[in-house]
């Protein structure tokens, strides 16, 4: 009996605790990291992450968030300067990382494990010298034209596969009362895609040019194939194409103009299909196309790619460890399945194994068959070591009719060569 009752009595301790565990909460967040990231970009995949985080590690995030483009890389800069930065920095990888000091900012992740998973095109972009900062904060992406499908089929259109086919398609649009061109130029980063988008086509025409970009050997205002790109913009404002209120839109109403079909095509990054998911649904996403900007080949018809921006580490933070241990669970394969679960990728994601999903937006799928043709180049803000910092102010000039695509074209050169002299760049 006395054995009976020492079992009976067992097996309910047990049970009780079993209970008990149940019951409990999640770990509790032992620490709270903070992390700085733009007013454009979409945040559920890292909250998707930053709950898992919280539950297995105990650590939890606070966002913080910055205006985007010029505006918010100066507020990094200020809070870099003042040692006042977040925890965890959301920013560019490629040519303006150096100009954040990294070695002084930022912690050191060359011989962290996980590097070994990221593809050598996503490495090159945060490395400066030979020492790397970041980790991918998402897929790539592409700065392409988004169209609307529907609006596509109203009008009889195809995708075009050459400039001149593109404007033929303007016209046509706007003969039928919509906006052929949308720009939010109140968003100052969104006046840059057709130049910065033209990449594909500058390399196809001149295969040297970001190394003698990176020399001082070329300029956008002398090579045949880089000011195309200007002469673009300059076409599409003498043209009318784009909405008149140009000047004060943001990319908000620019990317609803786009969904209810009054504009019609966006030059702007691929990373937008997510904001359309989230505003106004998935379908409303699948109904946007993407295709590259085009050049005079139909036959050589390609799209530039963007690197994921990345996540830095603030090297003078309070809680550098544990900042540590985030970022090492953000890319892990737990971490990127946490991510992906809540947004769909953008483009192929930069972590070896990672596949495309089944769901990914229409348009990103648009833009796969670039990819399997090799018809792709990243954009030259990642393979050479200067952009021109007051590209979007010079870009807004040109599309906005203020000076010809030569004197922008040439303003663009010597913004590019003073900022290659304040980062002591051997041939400037």
């Amino acid at each position: 009996m006395d054995c009976v009752m020492k079992k009976l009595w067992t097996m309910l301790l047990v049970i009780a605790m079993i209970f008990t565990m149940a019951s409990l909460p999640a770990m509790a967040a032992d620490v709270t990291l903070s992390l700085l990231i733009d007013n454009t970009t979409n945040t559920a995949g890292l909250e998707a992450v930053a709950a898992e985080i919280e539950e297995k590690l105990g650590i939890a995030l606070e966002i913080e968030v910055r205006p985007g483009g010029a505006e918010g890389e100066n507020v990094v800069r200020t809070r870099l300067a003042a040692g006042e930065m977040a925890d965890l920095c959301y920013f560019n990888s490629g040519s303006l990382l150096p100009t954040l000091n990294p070695a002084q900012n930022f912690v050191d992740l060359t011989d962290m494990p996980y590097m070994a998973t990221f593809t050598d095109s996503y490495k090159v972009t945060v490395t400066v010298g030979d020492r790397i900062y970041g980790v991918p904060a998402g897929s790539s992406f592409c700065g392409a034209w988004l169209y609307n499908k529907a609006v596509y089929a109203e009008l009889g259109l195809e995708v075009p596969h050459t400039w001149e086919e593109l404007m033929a398609n303007c016209e046509v649009i706007k003969n039928a009362g919509k906006t052929a061109v949308i720009a939010s130029f109140a968003d100052d980063w969104t006046s840059q895609l057709i130049l910065l988008g033209d990449y594909y086509n500058v390399q196809q025409g001149n295969p040297n040019f970001a190394a003698d970009f990176d020399a001082n050997k070329a300029k956008y205002a002398t090579d045949e194939y880089a000011f195309q790109a200007f002469a673009k913009m300059q076409e599409v404002f003498e043209k009318g194409y784009m909405n008149v209120d140009y000047n004060t839109n943001t990319y908000d109403y620019a990317l609803q103009m786009l969904v209810e079909g009054d504009g019609v095509h966006y030059p702007m990054l691929t990373n937008a299909l997510t904001n359309i998911a989230v505003n106004y649904g998935k379908e409303a996403a699948d109904n946007i196309g993407v295709f590259g900007q085009p050049g005079d080949n139909a036959d050589d018809h390609g799209i530039t790619v963007w690197l994921p921006n990345s996540l830095y580490v603030f090297k003078n933070g309070q809680n550098v460890e544990k900042a540590l241990e985030w970022i090492e669970y953000f890319v892990s394969p737990e971490g990127i399945a946490a991510y992906a679960s809540a947004v769909s990728a953008e483009g192929p994601y930069v972590v070896a194994g990672v596949e495309m999903p089944d769901d990914a937006y229409a348009g990103v799928k648009e833009m796969m068959p670039y990819f399997d043709a090799g018809k792709t180049a990243p954009a030259l803000e990642f393979i050479t070591s200067v952009k021109g910092p007051n590209s979007p102010q010079i870009c807004i000039e040109c599309m906005g009719g203020m000076r010809s695509a030569e004197e922008c074209a040439a303003e663009y050169d010597a913004d590019v060569e003073k900022q290659a002299k304040q980062l002591g760049l051997a041939g400037w």
